[in-house]
């Protein structure tokens, strides 16, 4: 009996130790990797954080426009959220930004999001679509 007490214990302690290592923390912007403060500086520049939270795996920086931009822990963007905006043009690669302008010229990216494999891009219109690490189309998503 005492056994299981004791592992019922353990395993509670455990429990609690990594939520409580996982749970969101409020951060300054002086907290953040000095990839992510370069990349404010340059692309946001002229915008007012409203707040940034940490985890053990991301930050997630949020401007009081709405817009919301995701770094990763080594302070690498993942995902750009400018609500109706356009992304600024800087950060999407070439070859998306030419394959949104000749086929949807009309059109701009509102988000962007990226991993060690693909891109996935939101136009204004709700299109969405999926391009490879290359910048090459792949396909629209439903």
């Amino acid at each position: 009996m005492k056994k299981i007490v004791l592992l019922f214990s353990l395993s509670l302690l455990f429990a609690v130790t990594s939520n409580a290592c996982t749970k969101d923390h409020p951060i300054t912007i002086d907290q953040l990797p000095q990839t992510s403060q370069q990349f404010i500086r340059t692309h946001f520049a002229s915008l007012t954080i409203a707040s940034i939270m940490a985890d053990n795996d991301s930050y997630d920086v949020r401007f009081t426009n709405g817009y919301e931009v995701e770094f990763d822990k080594k302070g690498e963007w993942e995902d750009i959220d400018c609500v109706a905006d356009a992304v600024p043009a800087a950060i999407v690669p070439t070859a998306i930004k030419k394959h949104v302008s000749t086929n949807f010229p009309t059109n701009f990216i509102v988000e962007i999001s990226k991993d060690h494999r693909k891109y996935d891009v939101k136009l204004n219109n709700g299109l969405e679509m999926e391009f490879d690490k290359n910048g090459q189309f792949l396909r629209m998503d439903d």
